[in-house]
C-alpha cells in the first residue's frame, strides 16, 4: 500500500501579519506575479496542489505553478469581528476575551469559528485524504497547519506552534498519520 504524503505550506507573508492583525482576504506582502512557478521544480512529482480559497493562498500556490484545486476545508480560521483587528488593540480593548479564546480552545468571542471547531475540520479533511496515495501539496494558514499538527501529535500545545511565512511541514499516512522533517540532504526530492 502506498503513503499518503501530505506537504502543507504556509501562505507567503501579507501587511496583516507584519502589522500583527488577524487577517482579513488581502493580497501577498512580495510580488508574486513575477515569481509565479519560481518554486514548481521542488514538487513537480506532486499529484495533485490545493489551496484554501483567500487570495494569499492562491497567490502563493501559483509560485509552484501548477494547476490549483481550491479546498474550502484549507480556509483561514473565521475570526469573526476580529478580522484586520490588531492584536495589541485587543489586549488593551479586550484582554479578557482575548485570554479566554487563548486559554480555552472552544472559546470563540470574536464571534468566528473557536480553534477546536478549526481542529474538527482539519481532522475531518485530513481523513478524506487517508485512502488516496501519492503526494498532496496544500498551501493554506497558519492556523490550519497547527491543527493538522494538533491530529497527528494528539496533544493540546496548539497556540505554543508558530508557523513562518513560506514554512512547510510534512505529514505521511501509512496505517496513521506521522509528522515527517525532512533533512537538507532532501532538498529537491519530491
Amino acid at each position: 500500500m502506498q503513503a499518503t504524503r501530505l506537504t502543507l505550506i504556509c501562505h507567503a507573508r501579507t501587511l496583516a501579519q507584519k502589522l500583527a492583525r488577524f487577517p482579513a482576504d488581502e493580497p501577498l506582502e512580495m510580488d508574486w506575479q513575477a515569481a509565479r512557478g519560481s518554486r514548481g521544480a521542488r514538487f513537480k512529482e506532486a499529484s495533485r496542489v490545493l489551496c484554501g480559497p483567500e487570495l494569499r493562498t492562491r497567490q502563493t500556490a501559483e509560485l509552484f505553478g501548477k494547476r490549483l484545486e481550491i479546498v474550502m476545508a484549507l480556509r483561514d480560521c473565521d475570526f469573526g469581528d476580529w478580522r484586520g483587528v490588531r492584536i495589541n488593540e485587543l489586549q488593551k480593548n479586550q484582554p479578557d476575551s482575548l485570554q479566554a479564546w487563548l486559554a480555552d480552545p472552544r472559546s470563540a468571542p470574536h464571534g468566528g469559528e473557536s480553534v477546536a471547531q478549526l481542529g474538527e475540520r482539519v481532522a475531518a479533511w485530513m481523513k478524506t485524504l487517508e485512502a488516496l496515495p501519492g503526494h498532496v501539496v496544500a498551501v493554506t494558514h497558519p492556523f490550519v497547519m497547527r491543527g493538522a499538527l494538533m491530529q497527528v501529535l494528539k496533544g493540546s500545545a496548539f497556540n505554543l506552534i508558530d508557523v513562518e511565512p513560506l514554512s512547510m511541514i510534512e505529514l505521511q499516512f501509512h496505517g496513521c498519520w506521522r509528522l515527517r522533517l525532512p533533512g537538507s540532504d532532501n532538498e529537491g526530492m519530491s
